[in-house]
C-alpha cells in the first residue's frame, strides 16, 4: 500500500486557533444521547474530539446558528476519544464491508447538496476542450493539445469571463471554428455549475474513493469547498476530490452525471474550518492547493499545485451563481470551487499521459485546511452507499 499519513499531519498548520467541525460514525456505547449507531457531530479540541449532539442534530443546522463559533469552541460537550486515535481509524479497507472500528471521520457535511463548479483556471478549460475533441480516448490528447493550444492562443487566465474582450474572442474561435461548450462556461458570462453527488453520498477522510469500472482515463480534482448556509453565506471551507472519469465526459457533455456522480467519487474533509477572524474568505482566494499521487504498484509519485489566485471567478460569485433568486437550498451547500490540476504526465507509456491506478494514495492538501487524504478502487467494489435521508431521520427520531 501506498505510505500511510501521519494522523495529526492531517490538521492545519495552525490547528490551535482553528475551529474545525466534522462528523464521525459513532457507536451506541460511544454516544452521548442513547441512540444507536450512527453519524455524531463533533469539533475538534486540541488533540480530542468531543461530541456536539446534545446541541445539535446536523452539521447543516449548525452552520444556521448564529453562535457557532461559541458553540464549537466552549460549550460543554464529552469527550469522544484521542484526534490521532480516530483519524488513523478512519483508513478504510478495500473490501465490500466497511471494517472500520468507530468512531471514525464521516464527509464534515449531511444534508447540504453537494455542487460544483467546472472550468473555472484556463488550464482545466484546455484539457476539457481536449477531452471534448478527443471524444474520451487518452491516445489523442497529446497531439490535440499542442493543436488546441496554437488555435486558442494567448493566455486565457488574463481574460475576465463575460468581458468584451471574451466575448471578441468567442466570436473569433467560431468564426474559425475552434468554439467548444467548455469555452463558453470558462470565458462566458455563465459559470458550469452541476450536482457532484447527492446529500449524504460523500466518504470522508480516509475512506476509498471509486472510479466507475467503465473508466479508463481518469484522474483526482484537488479542490476547495465551501460549506454555505440556506442564506447563500459561506460559512466555512474544506477540501475536497472532485474524482474525474476523463474519457467518460469526454464521449460526450451529457454524460457528465455518469462520469461525477458514482459510489464514493466525491471526498470532502477532514473537517470544516469555520471563518472567523483567524481564517476569512481571502485565505481561500489566495490558498494554494497542493496533490501528491503515490502508486502502490509502480512507485509512481506526482505532486502539483493549485493557486487560488489564478481563479477566473471570485468564490462569490460562484455562490451567486449557484444561490439566488433562481434557486434555493434550505439545508446549504457545499461548493466544490474548480481546479487547475489536470495531470498529463505520462505513466503507462509515452503520451498515454496519466489515469489513476487502484490502490493509488491521493493526498491533497493546503496549510488552512489540513490535510485530506483516500485510497483509490472501484465504485463497484467499495461499501455500497445505504445511510441515506430517511435512515438519518429514523435515527435522529430515536433520540
Amino acid at each position: 500500500m501506498p505510505r500511510h499519513p501521519d494522523p495529526l499531519d492531517t490538521l492545519p498548520t495552525d490547528a490551535a486557533r482553528a475551529l474545525l467541525i466534522g462528523r464521525v460514525w459513532l457507536r451506541r456505547e460511544a454516544r452521548c444521547d442513547g441512540r444507536g449507531d450512527g453519524p455524531a457531530v463533533v469539533a475538534v479540541r486540541g488533540e480530542r474530539l468531543v461530541d456536539l449532539s446534545a446541541h445539535v442534530a446536523t452539521v447543516s443546522e449548525l452552520l444556521e446558528r448564529d453562535d457557532a463559533t461559541t458553540l464549537v469552541r466552549d460549550v460543554e460537550a464529552p469527550d469522544i476519544g484521542s484526534l490521532a486515535d480516530i483519524l488513523a481509524d478512519s483508513q478504510a479497507s478495500g473490501s465490500l464491508e466497511d471494517t472500520r472500528t468507530a468512531p471514525y471521520l464521516l464527509a464534515p457535511c449531511d444534508l447540504q447538496a453537494v455542487k460544483a463548479c467546472g472550468v473555472t483556471f484556463a488550464v482545466s478549460l484546455l484539457e476539457r476542450v481536449i477531452e471534448e475533441q478527443a471524444g474520451g480516448d487518452l491516445k489523442r490528447a497529446a497531439a490535440l493539445r499542442d493543436e488546441i493550444q496554437t488555435l486558442i492562443g494567448g493566455d486565457l487566465s488574463r481574460i475576465q469571463p463575460g468581458s468584451d474582450e471574451a466575448m471578441a474572442l468567442k466570436a473569433e474561435l467560431q468564426a474559425r471554428g475552434g468554439w467548444s461548450q467548455y469555452m463558453e462556461v470558462g470565458i462566458g458570462p455563465d459559470a458550469e455549475v452541476f450536482t457532484k453527488g447527492q446529500p449524504l453520498s460523500s466518504v470522508g477522510h480516509g475512506s476509498r474513493v471509486g472510479l466507475h469500472p467503465a473508466s479508463k482515463w481518469n484522474n483526482p480534482e484537488p479542490e476547495i469547498v465551501l460549506a454555505v448556509d440556506a442564506s447563500g453565506e459561506p460559512q466555512g471551507a474544506t477540501l475536497g476530490n472532485d474524482v474525474n472519469l476523463r474519457d467518460i465526459e469526454g464521449r460526450s457533455a451529457l454524460l457528465l452525471g455518469k462520469a461525477k456522480d458514482n459510489n464514493a467519487s466525491c471526498a470532502l474533509g477532514p473537517f470544516i474550518r469555520l471563518f472567523d477572524d483567524d481564517f476569512t474568505l481571502d485565505d481561500v482566494r489566495t490558498a494554494k492547493v497542493s496533490l501528491r499521487i503515490d502508486g502502490d504498484d509502480d512507485d509512481f509519485v506526482l505532486e502539483g499545485e493549485s493557486d487560488m489566485r489564478e481563479i477566473s471567478r471570485d468564490p462569490l460569485d460562484l455562490v451567486r451563481q449557484t444561490r439566488g433568486t433562481h434557486h434555493q437550498y434550505p439545508d446549504g451547500f457545499m461548493l466544490f470551487l474548480g481546479t487547475m490540476f489536470s495531470p498529463i504526465q505520462d505513466r503507462d507509456g509515452e503520451g498515454q499521459g496519466f489515469t489513476h491506478h487502484i490502490n493509488d494514495r491521493v493526498t491533497i492538501s493546503t496549510p488552512t485546511l489540513g490535510k485530506l487524504s483516500n485510497v483509490v478502487d472501484r465504485s463497484d467494489r467499495l461499501p455500497p452507499w445505504t445511510f441515506g435521508i430517511g435512515a438519518l431521520i429514523a435515527h435522529l427520531a430515536g433520540r
